[in-house]
């Protein structure tokens, strides 16, 4: 339920996760880095202000969250994955991914963590209904995760690193939480690198105002292409890097995309944000909207999303 979105793992599950898995003892509200489990970083600083997701979590936002699985975003990952494997998701938003991930680990266990407690009640639902009884939530600091050293053999997280001020940061707190020998996966889009047809300037204007909003609440939308480079940054020495991509086209797929990005501008936290630092107008963005509805009409429609992708071996 909603109202227990800041307890990481509750009664039965966090006994299990104690007893069945090695994950650490956790304490509530662990939400915005206060309260750490044993072993947790504490480094005795104030936690410092948290870092704000760009797209929120409107109907349109979500919408496209719950078409993830884990075949369509975490393909690079899976064959790695032990049928026991403890699993850490971060940023698990509406869980889709999580259950996939669960379902892939029947003899072990997966705690999808994300930072808005709202959409946990989301994730666990969707978790019931696929009947992943060895999947749990909670909501946590990607920066202050409440466990200690080793607790998981991997730890993943999609679609997270772009929105970071200090993405090298949040990996190197993914890598204290994997034991020595586990894997930490991550795989982010790169908004520089997208293309599409036809050309459309009303679109070209769309994502340099997404880039220019990232940035100003301090993320990278160009985050597939540095995704080598921060995990060195955060110190790993084994990394195995990779490119995937997304590709709508099609009448089904180019009326379910554009119409997401129309609603995003006019309705969502983004096109808020962009008018809040002045870098667009309503009417800007009801201009722009009516660009992806013109894509989304036309049958030559095509758009495709590359990622970045990493494997980082922990090591001892």
């Amino acid at each position: 339920m909603p109202g227990e979105a800041n307890t990481l793992i509750t009664g039965r599950l966090a006994r299990e996760a104690r007893s069945r898995n090695g994950v650490s003892r956790v304490r509530s509200r662990v939400a915005g880095g206060r309260g750490a489990a044993a072993g947790a970083r504490d480094d005795g600083r104030m936690p410092p202000a948290p870092d704000v997701y760009l797209h929120g979590h409107h109907d349109s936002v979500l919408r496209s969250h719950q078409w993830r699985t884990a075949e369509n975003s975490a393909g690079y990952l899976l064959a790695r994955l032990p049928a026991t494997a403890r699993v850490l998701d971060v940023g698990c938003g509406p869980g889709t991914i999580t259950a996939d991930l669960s379902a892939r680990v029947p003899g072990g266990r997966v705690v999808g963590v994300d930072r808005a407690g709202d959409v946990l009640a989301l994730a666990r639902r969707e978790a019931a209904r696929q009947g992943r009884r060895n999947a749990a939530f909670g909501a946590a600091d990607v920066y202050r995760l409440p466990f200690g050293d080793g607790a998981f053999d991997v730890v993943h997280a999609h679609q997270v690193l772009q929105h970071l001020t200090d993405p090298a940061g949040a990996l190197a707190e993914m890598r204290r939480v994997c034991r020595a020998g586990g894997l930490v996966a991550a795989r982010d889009s790169d908004y520089g690198g997208m293309f599409w047809f036809p050309g459309d300037p009303e679109l070209e204007e769309w994502r340099d105002l997404y880039r220019r909003v990232a940035r100003a609440l301090g993320g990278e939308p160009d985050a597939g292409r540095r995704m080598l480079s921060w995990a060195r940054v955060a110190g790993f020495a084994a990394v195995e890097a990779s490119g995937s991509a997304w590709c709508y086209t099609g009448p089904a797929d180019r009326a379910w995309w554009g119409g997401l990005w129309a609603q995003r501008l006019t309705e969502s936290p983004f096109g808020d944000r962009a008018v809040e630092h002045g870098l667009a107008t309503r009417a800007d963005l009801r201009r722009l909207a009516d660009a992806w509805l013109r894509w989304a009409a036309g049958d030559d429609g095509w758009f495709l999303i590359p990622h970045g992708e990493i494997l980082c071996r922990v090591q001892a």
